[in-house]
């Protein structure tokens, strides 16, 4: 049996990975553009209110925990590793018309990775995506960020979703 002609790749979650490679190309790519045209603090001015600057991320989300010494490289690789592996074994066994579930888990995959890429090769995760307004700036991202973000908000509006409001009332009867 040829696997992308089977049920495999074409009725089960699987079929989402071509998704999470593109995002996790695009998000690589642009890291290694970034890291050989900038240098370290370096920013370009793309809008009044967005440059691409460089930064590198020790810690997590916001920086969370960036200074605490070396230990959380290795803490958020592991959770990264396992949060990828049981999203990825929840996206295979999901069906083919769970859509919304399944481009959400694809995203968080993507992100989970890319920023798992990072750690493991330089022991930060390159950021560059700036976004501000006058005096106020959110912290520096990247497209791996991005992509866990977008998920994160659709995995919380599937939770809420009429098909699964109706599968839970459903269950109760």
């Amino acid at each position: 049996m040829h696997l992308f002609k089977g049920r495999l790749f074409t009725e089960t979650g699987w079929r989402w990975w071509w998704l999470v490679l593109l995002v996790l190309v695009a998000d690589q790519l642009s890291k290694v553009w970034v890291i050989q045209n900038f240098s370290l603090g370096e920013s370009v001015s793309l809008l009044p209110v967005f440059n691409f600057t460089y930064a590198r991320n020790y810690g997590a989300a916001f920086s969370f925990l960036g200074d605490a010494g070396g230990w959380q490289r290795w803490f958020f690789t592991l959770i990264a590793v396992v949060v990828s592996i049981v999203l990825a074994v929840w996206l295979s066994r999901l069906a083919k018309t769970q859509l919304k579930l399944s481009l959400a888990l694809s995203l968080i995959i993507s992100g989970a990775i890319g920023n798992l890429i990072d750690r493991s090769l330089y022991g930060y995760v390159v950021d560059f995506l700036h976004v501000f307004y006058q005096n106020w700036h959110y912290p520096i991202f990247n497209i791996a960020d991005c992509a866990i973000s977008i998920g994160a908000v659709l995995l919380i509006w599937d939770s809420f979703s009429s098909e699964n409001q109706n599968a839970t009332s459903g269950d109760k009867q």
